[in-house]
């Protein structure tokens, strides 16, 4: 076992157990050169134990599968160290949590999420289907999904994947996790395919959108509309394909499936007319029917009009509130009123922030009412001001993984870069946030993908970039004179640590010296000219103040030849 603290390979610094099964345990690193979190997974070498053996195999099978996939929604493998006993396997290390941990926590999930879910899961898969060898991923289910902070969901643990092979008549081993599995997992029935994946899915979807665990009792998928018959017909149609016993009755491909996804709302709608239609065969009362609805529509409006005065009856509750708990207390209640709002959530995220510390416990708060609705959200012709705002929250005040020894800028940054691609997606091109979301995007993603490049020798030409969005920024921030000291310092910061770790580089992209050091001198003078007014702030301005003389030495090795 890894002893915290201790370094693999010269890099890795052990920070925690994150993780462990059998034969392997995962910790979460810092890589000491990158100042960049990896996940570690060790597994143990024993030459006597022939079950470990075949453990061993798998682990570098599906380390090596991995390596050559790229996909958004797939982990990535940067390093794989034989260190004689053990062997540790380097992978990004993916913030979040599993479905299976938001199920036990919540229960079933809110049918439009599901489905969102259900066509990114679809696209990964479809992803892995169309390699050539496929691959075929065998084990889909909640507790394999991990849904990061910015709504997106990752795949992971590929340790039962197999490549498919034409050849071959059948699978030689059974796996596959119980309730889960397609019956061709079993052995003696078939070669595993992509209908494999399609069924495994499919109850996936069940346990999602129902909260019924199909690994307990009582062991059969029932319709889910026997659990929730304000669930769609569609979607129950789509389940109950996906998870036909044989193959040849299930969707062909997950593209199939996807198509059908996009489409469930017209199998459902076929269904509702049959039911109007019988219902006209047997009602006939116009005069009753007309008066019916003329009351429906009179309780509508008044219902309507409530809401309306209590949801404005509680924000305006939020904003005089002078404690941060009753304020949040307000806003989550009118969320629950109008989840379609984006009033409320802004307020919501301006009052998690007034501690200067956007908390996990908060971010779950705000995941929980925005996720449940987020599909409808996008549509709203405000979202692109509200992602612009939850992306800003992320970005300088996320406290996941920040502790005394270790800065989480990083993933921080990782964590928004979502939110401002929604901001700039939905919004307008001639907003006032608009030009400054792009450039928090685009700085974001760099930081997301640079590790990587750096690893693959492909980072040649992304730095220029990277420093001209650098240099926007700060011109942006420093234009705005209403901007908070938190967020000057975390962008200062950012700008030495640069600087401090690129410098070389930037050189060989072609930024020139005097560039440089124009940036840094401007920072430096902005820097001593913010007046501090907490703990927090004060202790952050230390901070980029020592990094003025280790900047300074960066520019003077990297142009010292020039």
């Amino acid at each position: 076992m890894a002893a915290i603290g201790s370094v693999i390979d010269g890099k890795y610094e052990i920070l925690k157990l994150i993780g462990k099964g059998g034969m392997s345990k995962v910790y979460l690193a810092m890589d000491k050169r990158l100042n960049k979190q990896w996940a570690v997974k060790e597994i143990e070498k024993k030459a006597r134990d022939k079950h470990n053996e075949v453990v061993i195999q798998s682990a570098i099978a599906e380390a090596n599968m991995i390596k050559k996939l790229d996909h958004s929604a797939l982990p990535r493998i940067v390093d794989i160290i034989d260190d004689g006993n053990v062997i540790f396997v380097i992978m990004d290390y993916i913030e979040g949590e599993p479905l299976s941990k938001i199920l036990d926590h919540e229960g079933a999930q809110p049918q439009d999420l599901v489905i969102e879910w259900a066509m990114q899961l679809c696209e990964v898969l479809d992803y892995l289907h169309t390699n050539n060898p496929p691959i075929i991923y065998r084990d889909m289910k909640p507790a394999n999904v991990m849904l990061k902070p910015d709504g997106n969901l990752k795949l992971i643990d590929f340790g039962i994947a197999r490549e498919y092979k034409e050849e071959n008549l059948a699978d030689t081993v059974n796996l596959g996790t119980k309730g889960y599995a397609a019956p061709e997992q079993f052995g003696g029935k078939g070669q595993t395919d992509p209908r494999t994946d399609v069924y495994c899915l499919g109850v996936t979807l069940y346990h999602l959108v129902t909260g019924q665990n199909p690994s307990e009792p009582p062991y059969e998928l029932y319709p889910i509309r026997h659990w929730n018959p304000q669930l769609s017909g569609g979607l129950e149609k789509i389940i109950q394909k996906c998870t036909q016993l044989n193959p040849d009755d299930r969707y062909q491909s997950c593209a199939e499936l996807l198509y059908a996804l996009n489409h469930y709302e017209e199998v459902d709608d076929i269904y509702r007319n049959k039911l109007k239609k019988k219902l006209r065969q047997f009602c006939f009362v116009a005069g009753a029917a007309a008066l019916s609805l003329a009351v429906g529509i009179t309780g509508q409006v008044m219902k309507i009009q409530t809401d309306n005065d209590d949801y404005n009856r509680l924000v305006q509750m939020a904003e005089k509130a002078s404690a941060d708990n009753n304020k949040i207390d307000y806003y989550l209640k009118a969320i629950d009123i109008k989840p379609m709002e984006k009033h409320a959530y802004v307020g919501l995220i301006d009052a998690f922030k007034n501690d200067a510390a956007f908390t996990v416990e908060e971010e779950e708060q705000f995941k929980k009412k925005i996720n449940a609705h987020l599909v409808e959200i996008r549509e709203n012709p405000g979202y692109a001001d509200l992602a612009f705002e939850v992306g800003k929250a992320y970005w300088y005040y996320y406290d996941y993984g920040k502790s005394e020894n270790s800065d989480n800028q990083i993933t921080r940054m990782k964590s928004s870069v979502q939110w401002f691609e929604d901001a700039v997606n939905y919004g307008d091109k001639n907003s006032d946030f608009y030009e400054m979301a792009t450039v928090y995007r685009d700085i974001g993603k760099f930081n997301q993908d640079i590790t990587l490049q750096i690893e693959e020798a492909s980072d040649q030409g992304k730095y220029k970039p990277y420093w001209e969005n650098i240099k926007s920024l700060v011109k942006m921030i420093e234009e705005n004179p209403d901007e908070s000291e938190i967020v000057k310092l975390e962008l200062y910061k950012l700008t030495m640590y640069s600087v401090e770790m690129y410098a070389r580089k930037l050189k060989l992209d072609g930024i020139k010296e005097n560039d440089i050091r124009a940036v840094v001198q401007s920072v430096k003078k902005s820097t001593s000219n913010v007046a501090v007014t907490a703990e927090k702030t004060e202790l952050i301005k230390n901070d980029v103040i020592n990094r003025f003389e280790p900047t300074e030495k960066a520019i003077e090795t990297a142009f010292r030849n020039s």
